[in-house]
């Protein structure tokens, strides 16, 4: 059976999975919850061998430390489905509820998008969230996942599977593609696939926008940015770029790049840069912040002896780089810099230069975080906390299908609400639109 076969029956049990109700749904997360925990040394005995390949075939670390999953993420995973299943139901829910006239009652009621097309990144814990979060909402789910993480998905998506089919969802719930060439064939399926929702590079994000009609949902790049204000607590900035940079770099919501006022840069950005060398992450910025450290460690140097060649590293450790250089994501240990004038240039870098995702202030001034977290034009904008909090478990949403940095639909973190839309239902009593046009009757409109 084709993708384009394979997603038609979808289409058809998408309407049984809509329907299905909310104890239904969250019977089955249960189980699945239960399942994934009985068959663990199955799906470790798995992982194992995807770590294996990974390590023979030289994958980056940042990649292999999103595609390991041991107790830990196992842990995780199902904290989450608790979770999930504790949220109300996103289905059914009036919206809007209005008399047009006497018996003429309108309602807006949220409802299952459908069918929808998920290709993700090297994380097998990710299609666990997804297809959670597509049972919860009543949604049906195409999941593709890397090709580094084939033996765990697959482990993970037939304990999954067997289990929601066993528990009442249709057979057309889910369905995993495995080969790379269905990713082509899954953009052509416009009249069974209501969404798309890739996870990946820039290019590979592009790369799906300008090959199908299906409407597309998501981000790309994952560009970051703490700015340290004038105004900012020395000992509230450290902890928290420290975490926002090393806590897990190879997430989308790691910061990528610090911005620092002038007026605390030659206090504040010495201590940070030491903070931050000293747990392993390299600095490249422009020639002005390269200045200031050097000299801090000079200073460093003629009044400890043990420093006296501090200023040389402090040199060879930081990469001048230019201001085009600033658009880099680089999920790994290392941080570009950059001095600027006021929170204004600040805003202005962002926009310019960040990817709409998450962005922080670190300052005690609330009329200068309040015009920040105004102008910065991000899914999620922060005042003296971690990057790393743009979450859906941390949000509360239970977990996420990814974050999204369009502006249409869902914005940020997508959970329960980014998988419903809503259909308009109509309670009448005979009405005619003609009784209306030729002033028989009139609207009244009337919030119930």
């Amino acid at each position: 059976m084709n993708m384009q076969e394979a997603t038609s029956k979808m289409k058809a049990d998408s309407y049984k999975m809509a329907a299905l109700s909310e104890d239904t749904r969250n019977n089955i997360l249960a189980h699945v919850k239960d399942a994934l925990i009985a068959h663990k040394d199955e799906i470790f005995a798995a992982n194992a061998k995807d770590m294996a390949a990974a390590e023979e075939n030289g994958i980056a670390a940042s990649v292999k430390k999103r595609l390991k999953f041991d107790e830990h993420k196992l842990a995780d995973v199902t904290n989450g489905i608790n979770e999930l299943i504790k949220l109300a139901d996103p289905v059914g829910q009036i919206q809007l509820k209005r008399e047009l006239d006497e018996g003429l009652v309108l309602q807006r009621v949220s409802c299952p998008i459908g069918v929808i097309g998920i290709i993700f990144e090297a994380r097998p814990d990710a299609l666990v969230q997804i297809s959670s979060l597509c049972i919860k909402s009543g949604n049906c789910a195409v999941l593709k996942g890397g090709k580094e993480t084939a033996n765990t998905n697959k482990a993970l998506f037939d304990v999954i599977y067997s289990t929601a089919v066993a528990n009442g969802a249709p057979e057309g719930c889910m369905l995993q593609a495995s080969q790379h060439n269905e990713i082509d064939e899954l953009l052509s399926c416009n009249k069974s696939v209501d969404l798309l929702i890739p996870r990946g590079s820039n290019a590979f994000v592009q790369y799906i926008m300008n090959n199908t009609k299906i409407p597309v949902m998501g981000h790309a790049d994952g560009i970051c940015h703490t700015y340290i204000d004038k105004d900012a607590d020395i000992d509230k900035a450290i902890p928290i770029i420290i975490d926002a940079k090393t806590q897990y770099t190879a997430a989308c919501n790691s910061t990528e790049t610090l911005l620092i006022h002038r007026d605390v840069a030659d206090e504040m950005l010495p201590a940070i840069a030491r903070s931050l060398k000293d747990h392993g992450v390299k600095l490249r910025g422009t020639a002005e912040a390269a200045e200031i450290i050097k000299q801090a460690y000079t200073t460093d140097g003629q009044t400890n002896g043990s420093h006296t060649n501090a200023a040389t590293d402090s040199q060879n450790d930081f990469e001048i780089m230019g201001d085009d250089d600033f658009n880099t994501e680089y999920l790994d240990l290392i941080l570009s810099v950059k001095i600027v004038n006021d929170v204004q240039e600040a805003i202005a870098h962002i926009n310019h230069f960040g990817s709409h995702h998450t962005d922080c202030i670190v300052t005690e001034n609330a009329d200068t975080a309040a015009l920040f977290m105004q102008l910065v034009d991000s899914a999620g904008v922060y005042q003296n906390c971690s990057t790393r909090f743009a979450d859906g478990f941390r949000y509360g949403f239970g977990a996420e299908v990814g974050i999204s940095t369009s502006k249409i639909h869902a914005r940020g973190p997508v959970g329960l609400e980014g998988l419903v839309t809503y259909k308009y239902k109509l309670y009448g009593h005979g009405q005619i639109v003609d009784d209306y046009a030729t002033g028989k009757k009139q609207f009244h409109f009337k919030n119930l």
